[in-house]
This record gives C-alpha cells, structure tokens and sequence, in this order.
C-alpha cells in the first residue's frame, strides 16, 4: 500500500481542516443566498402523491429496540410487493420534512450538518403496488414522487452500475441517493464533504431500521460505477452525483 495515499485518505476522515478553513469567505458569510433545498423537476413531469403519516391504515409503531436487535443486511428479497404506503412511509423514514421549510433548511426525520441536506432521494422501482416500473425521485417537501423515467432494461443496468451485484436489480424498490455539494459547500466550504458521507450513514440508517417495521430488508451498498450509474441518472458527475445505494424487498419474518 501507498503510505502517502493512505495518509492523504486517513486525512478526510479527521476535521483537521476546519483549522485551515477561514469560514468568513464561505459563500454563506458572503451572503450569498442559498441553493435550493430540493432540485427541480422539468415542467409536466408525472407527479404522485403519497398518504402521509395521518393517512397510514398499514403502518405500526415498531419496537426500536427490537429493529436495532433485528437489523441486518438481506440480499435476497421474496417476490412481493411493496404497497405504495410502505413506500410512502420509507421515504418519509429517510427524508421527510418535519414543518416548514423557513430561510433555505428544512427539519426531517434525520440529522444533517447545519441541516443542509445535500442528498436526492432517486428510487428504482420495480414492484411497487400502484406504480409503473421505472425511475422516480422523492420530492419531500410536498411528499411526492416525480417520474423520471422509464427503461425496459432498467433492472439490468442497476446490476451492471452495481458492479454485478445481482440484488440491486432484483428489489421492489431500490434507493440511490444523490449528492449535491454545493449544498454544504455553501455553508462550510472545504469542510463539507466528510460530513455529506456522514449523513448519507444517518439515511440509510433509518432506512435498516423502518424496513424491519414492514417486514422487509435491505442492504447498503458502497460499490459501484460511479460513471455508470451516474449516466444513467442522468447527473453530470459534477454538481450531483451518486453515493450510495440499498435495494429493498419483502423478506422472510
């Protein structure tokens, strides 16, 4: 191993460089207003509500304790599907908005740095009751869904992005979650990017833990082609880009 290299990639996971950050030259301390806090869609794009909390008639507190006990990874998923309110209520677990957006952040069911929240919730859909297979991106300020896209071939370009791996294109659903930088650069500069990958852990966290309260599993996954599955999104590798993906699917009790 490259001693230099390891040294140069042990330095990301440290805050060592909030100590060489002058944080009055961030874009925020400029006043420079701040990016939006949901990427837009394109005009007449299919969009889909989905019940919120107060319209739930399937979903139960669970036992946290108990979900935490039973978590774990699953890569292999019964050919069932996933009601459109058990969606509704995972992307709420792993993005909903909490009250009203207010000066450019808005409160959701997990933590970011600064509430910044620089992730897009795509979503592969597969076997979804009530939704035609394709690409969709929730939209949690209004707790919707927009259609991105349809693809006949959807399932086998998930596997092949995933470097192989077989599961991502065999879910009812499999979640991609998008990084817009910019987002926490406005606000910390150089020091955003470790915190981007930290709470892209918090999401897929709350995602582990709301699948054991459906009966379902999931499994995170931090491998694969970053150009492939980017071009197939349609993300410029840029501004967005893709950093993290888990596929989900009804499991044995």
């Amino acid at each position: 191993m490259d001693k230099k290299e390891l040294k140069q990639y042990r330095y990301f996971l440290k805050d060592s460089i909030r100590k060489k950050i002058n944080f009055r030259f961030t874009d925020q301390n400029q006043g420079i207003p701040a990016p939006p806090i949901e990427k837009r869609y394109k005009e007449g794009a299919p969009l889909i509500d989905l019940p919120g909390p107060d319209l739930w008639e399937n979903i139960h507190g669970g036992d946290i304790t108990l979900a935490m006990g039973n978590r774990k990874s699953h890569r292999v998923y019964l050919n069932q599907h996933l009601s459109l309110e058990e969606l509704a209520y995972l992307v709420w677990a792993t993005q909903g908005v909490r009250g009203e957006a207010t000066l450019g952040h808005a409160y959701r069911n997990v933590p970011s740095a600064g509430c910044r929240h620089a992730l897009e919730t795509y979503l592969a859909i597969f076997n979804v009751e009530g939704l035609a297979p394709g690409m969709y991106r929730y939209l949690p300020l209004a707790h919707q869904l927009v259609f991105e896209f349809s693809d006949e071939m959807l399932a086998e370009k998930m596997v092949t992005a995933s470097l192989g791996q077989s599961y991502p294109g065999c879910s009812a659903v499999t979640f991609i979650w998008v990084a817009i930088p910019y987002r926490m650069e406005w606000r910390y500069g150089l020091a955003a990017h470790k915190v981007i990958a930290l709470d892209a852990g918090h999401v897929c966290q709350n995602l582990y833990l709301a699948c054991e309260t459906i009966h379902a599993g999931t499994c995170a996954i931090a491998a694969y082609d970053q150009e492939e599955l980017d071009e197939l999104l349609g993300l410029d590798g840029e501004e967005e880009f893709a950093i993290y993906l888990a596929p989900v699917g009804k499991v044995k009790p």
